[in-house]
């Protein structure tokens, strides 16, 4: 047999091989784990020269790196680092800041008094979790030098978080002007890292109704922040009505933004202080809070200031697109729909086409939580005049720029506008000249449409999309108001948002179930004379906003008979009467269930029935939230693989899936 060869020639083929392939580098640890030579008990410390990493939490790093690049120019010439550079492109936002930061704790390791540190393992695989779904939306594979078990360490090894710098000042508690109770609202602007420590320390302060948590990040990775109160915060009570406020939307219209803030700490101080109406409000109500859906766009208002801001400065998001208009417009589908009795007008899917375009992940984050969150009722708060708008915002005749357009609900959607309406002071001053002086004779409320009409607006949205009932309000002529303004906003609005919150109690709620007790989820709950039905929770509970006067309501099921019960409301009920069902199965299954709008090559999609790990559909052929493209078909290469081919010369097979 030949002399075996000699250890130099074997370390040339080792490190040969660890080049021409993702693997690992010349070192495993004793847990199998890889090791890079940048992990050895000294390094030589460099400044961080690296631009798309300028902004991690540490200013030195150490060549060679676990990936073996050993000079700036490499690592930049590489087809990781350009991955990096585009990858919130790539995923429109979604996990964004969060990858790159992650992905630059292994590009440019942290290096402190001539030792690197390695990122956490923990932290990649909740990121991992988090972020899959959005690599299998554009049918990329997840990145090799992201592997968790390869280039991360654990706590015990002495590991450091990568993402500590987006929580840096956050978790900072700000201290009160001196002498000033904690149940103190101070009336001023609130900047993002203010607005998260003032919904903390309000969570913590009433922690048995209240919490806060994120349904996902703005596209420079802010997260949208949601504080909760309910008597079981975190978790969907039976019959217990859910209800959303969004602010700033458009990040130049700032007032909505602060009334919520506010309104979080007066709820949280009023409960503790026994307020009777409060505790009743939050004892039958799930209310759900997110001051800023835009917190991108308010940094460039705030940058000019109260005052000083144009009418269009900070409006859109990061990628200059108006999140009210980005919704997918079901309205132009209702008016189609609705011209045949044949087939439902309600709960209309997402089409196809829809995704193909710029969608943002602001916008991707309001329709999960849609999904995952029975609401009934939603107001979204804006400025730039002082008017409630309801739906539809969009025309019947797409060519008309005002035109009343109602929905199947006018009566009940007339009724929400004038909840907020009719105990708002200056909505109700009868002075023309006023701000929103043109509304007087319409109450100070009007049909979206019949002011000025757009598609793909949230409201809309909403109702066709969903069980869920949103109106829009306008509360304020100046749109950055002044800091000496806000004390008397929160006076003319508290009042209002109590009152509309405590609207979603109008109408019937109830169970419907089996005649075994077993709830039946996604029934449909229809009301004579009204065309357009609400589904049951997955516990079979239900509510329907009405407004007072005599219904007939149905509920039904595929699988059942349908039972038909007659309803009154009085005027002055401010309960939901409850009335449930009991459904008797069929004594055969139909072949032909319950369906929604099927129309051949119309691109639409049945709504999902149910929801993965991630909230995202598991139905074949739904596309996912975040989907931009569809997956390749017939061994041909995605969308993006022509981008990275022409930068490179290194091709970076390692992202295709198969």
């Amino acid at each position: 047999m030949p002399p075996p060869p000699p250890p130099l020639l074997l370390l040339l083929l080792a490190a040969l091989a660890a080049a021409a392939r993702p693997g690992c580098p010349l070192a495993r640890g004793t847990t199998g784990d890889c090791h890079g030579p940048w992990a050895a008990d000294s390094a030589t410390c460099v400044d961080m020269p690296l631009r798309t990493c300028s902004d991690v939490a540490y200013n030195q790093t150490a060549f060679p790196t676990l990936l073996e690049h050993r000079s700036r120019e490499a690592v930049e010439a590489s087809s990781e680092y350009i991955l990096l550079s585009v990858l919130h492109h790539l995923l429109e936002g979604q996990c964004n800041p969060d990858l790159r930061l992650l992905g630059c704790a292994v590009l440019a390791p942290r290096c402190e008094g001539g030792r690197v540190r390695r990122p956490c393992r923990h932290v990649c695989e909740g990121l991992r979790e988090a972020c899959q779904p959005a690599f299998d939306a554009i049918d990329m594979a997840w990145p090799y030098f992201l592997d968790c078990g390869r280039y991360f360490a654990s706590v015990e090894e002495g590991c450091y978080d990568p993402l500590e710098k987006l929580r840096e000042g956050l978790d900072v508690e700000e201290a009160l002007p001196s002498g000033l109770p904690p149940t103190f609202i101070h009336f001023t602007h609130h900047s993002y890292a203010q607005m998260v420590r003032v919904l903390r320390r309000t969570a913590a302060r009433c922690a048995h109704i209240a919490k806060t948590y994120s349904i996902g990040r703005s596209f420079n990775g802010k997260e949208l922040l949601v504080i909760e109160f309910s008597a079981q915060p975190g978790q969907h009570e039976l019959m217990e009505p859910e209800v959303k406020l969004i602010g700033n939307i458009h990040g130049n219209e700032v007032a909505g933004r602060e009334m919520l803030i506010y309104l979080a700490q007066y709820l949280c101080t009023e409960y503790l202080l026994g307020s009777a109406r409060i505790q009743r409000l939050l004892n039958t109500t799930r209310i759900h809070l997110l001051p800023s859906m835009n917190p991108d766009g308010y940094e460039v208002a705030a940058a000019e200031g109260a005052g000083y801001n144009g009418w269009t400065s900070g409006r859109q998001n990061a990628q200059n697109l108006d999140l009210n208009r980005n919704f997918p417009d079901l309205t132009s589908e209702y008016y189609r729909l609705a011209e045949s009795r044949s087939v439902r007008s309600d709960h209309i899917p997402i089409p196809q086409h829809y995704w193909w375009g710029k969608v943002a992940p602001e916008t991707k984050a309001i329709m999960k939580w849609m999904r995952t969150t029975p609401f009934v009722l939603s107001a979204s708060l804006h400025g730039g005049d002082l008017v409630v708008s309801y739906p539809f915002d969009f025309s019947k005749h797409p060519q008309e720029e005002k035109m009343f357009s109602p929905t199947p609900d006018e009566k009940m959607f007339k009724l929400l506008a004038r909840a907020y309406a009719d105990v708002h002071p200056m909505m109700m001053d009868r002075s023309e000249n006023r701000c929103g002086g043109n509304f007087l004779k319409r109450g100070s409320i009007i049909n979206g449409a019949d002011w000025y009409s757009f598609t793909g607006g949230m409201s809309d949205f909403n109702y066709l999309h969903s069980n869920c009932f949103e109106i829009t309000v306008e509360l304020g002529c100046v749109k950055f108001p002044p800091e000496e303004a806000l004390y008397t906003l929160w006076q003319h609005n508290k009042e209002p948002l109590l009152n509309f919150m405590e609207t979603v109690h109008r109408g019937i709620k109830g169970v419907v179930m089996d005649k075994f007790g077993k709830p039946v989820k996604n029934a449909r709950i229809v009301v004579k004379g009204i065309r357009h039905d609400i589904t049951t929770a997955p516990d079979g509970d239900y509510w329907r906003l009405l407004p007072p006067g005599s219904h007939i309501v149905i509920a039904q099921a595929p699988g059942y008979s349908k039972v038909i019960k007659k309803v009154t409301i009085p005027a002055r009920m401010k309960r939901a009467g409850r009335v449930d069902f009991i459904l008797q199965p069929l004594g055969t299954r139909p072949k032909q269930l319950l369906l929604g709008p099927r129309r051949s090559g119309s691109g639409l999609r049945d709504p999902p029935g149910g929801a993965s790990r991630y909230g995202e559909p598991e139905e074949p052929g739904q596309e996912p939230l975040g989907g931009r493209r569809q997956p390749s078909v017939g061994g041909s290469k995605p969308w993006w693989w022509s981008y990275f081919t022409s930068l490179s010369e290194h091709k970076p097979r390692w992202l295709l899936k198969y």
